[in-house]
């Protein structure tokens, strides 16, 4: 069995007992939550709901492992023969989820 979740602008396929690194989420670590359930399909019995968006009565159910920030992605701005030239770099905030069961 596996779903299409949806958190923080972004969806993910997700099947129990996953880890995944999703958008910042303002959970604490070890903390349980749901997640936007878009669609939930079941390969045993070759069956599939959609959701308009999200699907009534599926639940999607995630624990909060731990935070933490993605590595440095340089950023250069540069303007040729003005003397301009800027150095700047950025880490994005992840939290790292694993997927309790799906139902």
């Amino acid at each position: 069995m596996f779903a299409i979740v949806k958190t923080g602008g972004k969806q993910y396929i997700v099947r129990e007992g996953e880890t995944l690194r999703v958008e910042r989420i303002n959970e604490k670590e070890g903390s349980k939550f749901d997640l936007q359930v878009l669609m939930v399909a079941d390969e045993k019995n070759s069956e599939l709901r959609l959701g308009a968006p999200n699907v009534n009565g599926a639940k999607v159910s995630a624990s909060v492992i731990g935070h933490g920030r993605a590595e440095k992605v340089p950023v250069v701005k540069y303007k040729p023969k003005v003397r301009y030239k800027r150095n700047v770099g950025h880490r994005q905030p992840f939290t790292t989820i694993k997927v309790e069961s799906i139902k």
